[in-house]
């Protein structure tokens, strides 16, 4: 008998209704994630100085680079929970999620090494201003150190929502975003840890997120909780859920090694231009969190209408998506560059001249923000693409991005232009969006007909 199905069933309804749905309480956890990093740099730059504001935006490409090798990974490991869950295979999602839990700390063992062995020399390559140098190794290290707590969080979240539960790591990430609030003002305002505060609040506010999630996780969805039997090492499923999650956590990779240059480029000019990028994309990463959101809700509707070997439903959604993304996209453009750069000098002591700053952000904002659209299509086609089994073909969309952002950067700093430093992310974006079209529609007409070619032959051998 099969199991019954205790979440969102994201085979059946209305796509564009469950999509939206899904979407919006996703989205509410993601900018509340944002907010706290936003009051992380909110109490350093009031707490602390200018210089130690710089130096947490300074990192922020290098906390991409391990946030998205490492969310990939355990985000492709919990697409193959998605796959059996539409499947209804209740056995295959217990062996997925024990399995999932050991590659994970694995790879957290492996970033962290990675990080306290080669932080330094990075930041030296990066062009990291002098004055901000030890404000930014001391944050980013520490980060590195505690980054299990981050993948542990983020393994349980994407657990659940594989099984088409969102409300849940909602809840979660609102506890995690105001313990991290807590600490903040705690270490940095009253016992004047600086950066070093900041980094800690992250890393322990997300640690003690994971508590509540295992609790859930064993108590209300059995579906998702493993037996003693079940944490067994299974080669079948850790080589389904390698397959899946090494070309995801390598294409976030790519594009986040991209996002290093980049920053490098950005890094030739002086620290009002890095503080300046840093404020703004501060604002910029909430509304660019409805695009990563998008991509979460794709990865959970794709794996299980893959799983229910209903790719027609798969194109209504990515159809449905792209719909609901015209609107957003206009909507974000018009706030990002007529009502963020009235809010900059929230980051600032009031001693701080904010007007230094407002020439440096305007054009970060403005190239960017006339660009979304095509930063959700690539969140919508990378991660359906993926979910339906070819996350390696998805490591070309990184390529191209990263090839995109390498020619602009290198070019801007060639000529010292400050203009074209921030056409890397669009340049990047543009290239990669066509791409994404492209490849999708050869993958889906050949997963219909692997489909066709399997129910002929079926039907042939009754």
């Amino acid at each position: 008998m099969s199991p019954k199905r205790t979440d969102t069933d994201m085979t059946k309804g209305n796509p564009m209704s469950i999509i939206l749905k899904f979407t919006m309480t996703l989205l509410l956890g993601n900018i509340a994630q944002q907010l706290y990093n936003i009051a992380d740099t909110i109490i350093v730059g009031r707490c602390v100085n200018p210089e130690a504001l710089a130096a947490v935006g300074s990192t922020g490409t290098i906390m991409f680079l391990m946030f998205g090798t490492s969310n990939g990974m355990v985000s492709g490991f919990s697409i193959l929970t998605s796959q059996r869950y539409g499947a209804m295979d209740l056995k295959g999602v217990k062996a997925s999620v024990t399995n999932g839990f050991y590659l994970s700390m694995i790879v957290a063992a492996l970033i962290t090494t990675a990080g306290l062995l080669f932080m330094r020399p990075l930041l030296v390559l990066m062009n990291t201003p002098e004055d901000i140098f030890d404000y930014a190794y001391t944050y980013i290290i520490t980060i590195c150190a505690g980054i299990v707590c981050i993948i542990l969080y983020n393994y349980c979240a994407s657990l659940m929502r594989a099984v088409g539960n969102s409300k849940m790591p909602l809840i979660f990430l609102l506890f995690s975003a105001a313990t991290n609030v807590g600490l903040d003002l705690l270490l940095i305002k009253n016992f004047r840890m600086g950066t070093y505060g900041a980094a800690l609040a992250t890393v322990v506010s997300q640690g003690l997120a994971v508590i509540p999630c295992i609790i859930y996780i064993y108590a209300k969805m059995p579906i998702l909780r493993p037996a003693k039997a079940d944490w067994k090492f299974d080669p079948k499923t850790i080589k389904q859920q390698l397959r899946l999650g090494i070309p995801m956590a390598i294409q976030y990779g790519i594009t986040a090694s991209g996002t290093v240059i980049m920053q490098s480029a950005f890094n030739s000019f002086d620290s009002i231009a890095v503080g300046a990028i840093t404020t703004a994309s501060k604002f910029q990463g909430i509304i660019t969190q409805g695009m990563f959101t998008i991509g979460q809700t794709m990865a959970a509707y794709a794996g299980q209408n893959y799983g229910a070997r209903n790719m027609k439903r798969i194109r209504e959604g990515v159809k449905a998506a792209l719909k609901i993304y015209i609107v957003y996209s206009l909507v974000s453009a018009l706030v990002a560059i007529f009502i963020i750069p009235k809010f900059l000098w929230i980051f600032f002591d009031p001693d701080v001249d904010v007007s230094v700053y407002i020439p440096w952000a305007m054009p970060y904002l403005i190239e960017l923000a006339v660009c979304y659209f095509f930063l959700s299509m690539i969140f919508i086609y990378r991660h359906t693409i993926q979910s339906v089994g070819y996350a390696s073909v998805a490591m070309i969309l990184g390529l191209v991005e990263l090839g995109a952002r390498m020619i602009t950067s290198f070019y801007s700093i060639a000529v010292h232009n400050y203009y074209i430093a921030v056409a890397s992310d669009p340049f990047a974006w543009i290239a990669a969006a066509t791409a994404c079209v492209i490849i999708s529609r050869v993958i889906f007409k050949r997963i219909e007909k692997k489909f066709a070619d399997e129910d002929a032959a079926k039907a042939g051998s009754v």
